[in-house]
């Protein structure tokens, strides 16, 4: 006599199960976002473009060179600092319970963002712009975390360079995200990499950043309305930063596999 299979009601369903990831689906799902970075620039890049100048203008050079000081001091977190060494790649596990994990990471960096960002946008210039080291400090934690995730990580030149390149990715301009992501398929490709930290031209990313940064972040340095807007800003930034983070990881896995 045959039986039939035993059914789990749904209220007795075990918590926390990891649903299997389909390779041919990942695939597709960064197509798809690839499309999207290589997508050319439009009418909105070139107008907030030109409102970002205008913005720019009106804030005073002391905050101009407390976000500079910032953005330095994360480029240089990031290539010789030690915060990278602190996370421990994580050893096995399939790409869908990792990326279970990932996602937690990102949640968790983007709460804290979005709180930071909210107490800081009421603060006006001079906590705002104070804001912007912590939030660099916030991201390049959420990277490292991330690519431990997948299983990498450490202090050596070439896993420096791939956090780095996901930082760039995700906060380059339109016109100048095709050459970051070609600069990322390259690093992944182990093609004409840098022999020295010396060599890799992370001078003019920072400048890229810098111009490059995104108009709400720059508005919320201005009083009154950057209060209401900080932990939109901060939170859209991390998640941005995020989902940057796990296309790429994505990328490696693949190519890797």
């Amino acid at each position: 006599m045959t039986r039939s299979p035993e059914l789990i009601a749904a209220a007795e369903t075990p918590d926390g199960l990891v649903t299997v990831t389909d390779e041919a689906a990942v695939r597709a799902e960064v197509a798809v976002w690839r499309a999207r970075v290589l997508k050319a620039p439009g009418l909105w890049d070139r107008t907030t473009r030109g409102a970002q100048v205008r913005i720019n203008r009106i804030i005073p050079e002391r905050v101009h060179a407390i976000v500079t000081a910032g953005i330095a001091a994360m480029t240089g977190g990031i290539m010789t600092g030690s915060d990278l060494l602190k996370v421990r790649p994580l050893g096995d596990g399939s790409l869908a319970a990792r990326e279970v994990r990932v996602r937690q990471v990102i949640s968790r960096y983007r709460n804290t963002a979005g709180v930071e960002g909210g107490v800081a946008g009421a603060g006006g210039f001079v906590l705002a712009a104070a804001d912007f080291p912590a939030l660099m400090a916030i991201k390049v934690r959420m990277l490292g975390e991330i690519v431990g995730g997948y299983g990498w990580g450490g202090g050596t030149l070439r896993e420096r360079l791939f956090v780095l390149h996901i930082f760039h990715l995700a906060f380059a301009s339109a016109a100048r995200r095709p050459g970051a992501l070609a600069a990322l398929e390259a690093w992944i490709d182990d093609r004409d990499q840098p022999d020295g930290i010396e060599d890799y031209d992370w001078r003019s990313f920072q400048i890229e950043y810098r111009d490059h940064i995104d108009l709400a972040k720059m508005a919320q340095l201005i009083p009154v309305v950057g209060a209401p807007i900080g932990a939109v800003v901060n939170w859209r930034l991390v998640e941005r930063l995020g989902e940057t983070a796990m296309m790429a990881c994505r990328m490696r896995w693949l190519a890797e596999s």
